[in-house]
């Protein structure tokens, strides 16, 4: 009985420590933005010619160029059909739309406002075997700490050529995030690698900077419900129609 007397004592002390990043590295719990000024709405985002200026092989010209033939005079793209950005293009922030931050001793969690859009990177040293990697946009995350910058390596990434900085599955793409403060406000200097030997010719990287938002807060991203509202209005005038 003793024992069980102690450990329920124990309990609240261990869920505490494991609710906040330690000492000895910085948290980046928050909520951030691409403004320099630390305000939500239209600000640089993207990666601009990125596709006129990448390294790209022959490979990947050739797959870029039967996309864009497909889609053309379209106006199709990925978002349109709420398709998420995935790695690596998230990290700039399409549109404006800000990013928010938890982190705890074992995971950092990423929630990029477009498409609500979440991101797990595992903090705790724990191995998962590629085998067991099932490809995806947002591909499998682990960080680990580098100073007070936190690095951040996301292999089993699914084939994308439909988004400005493509990856194939071979892709691997480290993000380094370093915090500091610059006229009174909490920053981020970000930093993009991929590297791809399948897609691209040699590593290259982008760099941005986010800014702590400012008297803001996140909002639902609803883009898959006014397909079915749609669906729903078409199901009622067939309806109509008998």
């Amino acid at each position: 009985m003793l024992r069980l007397r102690l450990a329920a004592l124990a309990a609240p002390l261990i869920l505490a420590a494991c609710a906040r990043p330690g000492p000895s590295v910085p948290d980046l719990t928050g909520l951030w933005t691409m403004d320099p000024n630390g305000r939500a709405g239209a600000s640089l985002n993207g990666v601009g010619n990125f596709q006129e200026t990448a390294p790209f092989t022959a490979e990947a010209r050739a797959k870029v160029a039967e996309y864009q033939a497909l889609v053309e005079g379209t106006g199709d793209t990925p978002g349109g059909f709420c398709v998420p950005h995935g790695v690596p293009l998230a990290v700039f922030l399409g549109g404006g739309y800000p990013v928010e931050f938890i982190q705890r001793p074992e995971q950092l969690t990423i929630i990029y406002e477009t498409h609500n859009e979440v991101r797990r990177v595992f903090l705790d040293g724990r191995h998962i075997d590629p085998e067991d990697i099932l490809p995806s946009r947002g591909g499998t995350s682990w960080g680990h700490w580098e100073g007070n910058t936190l690095v951040v390596e996301t292999i089993g990434l699914a084939q994308s050529v439909d988004i400005p900085t493509i990856v194939s599955e071979e892709a691997r793409v480290i993000e380094r995030y370093t915090p500091f403060e610059r006229d009174g406000l909490k920053r981020l200097k970000v930093e993009v690698t991929i590297e791809d030997p399948r897609f691209y010719t040699e590593p290259v990287t982008l760099e941005r900077e986010y800014t702590e938002l400012v008297e803001g807060r996140m909002l639902d991203y609803n883009c898959v419900e006014p397909f079915w509202l749609d669906h729903l209005e078409e199901l009622r005038a067939a309806r109509s129609r008998r």
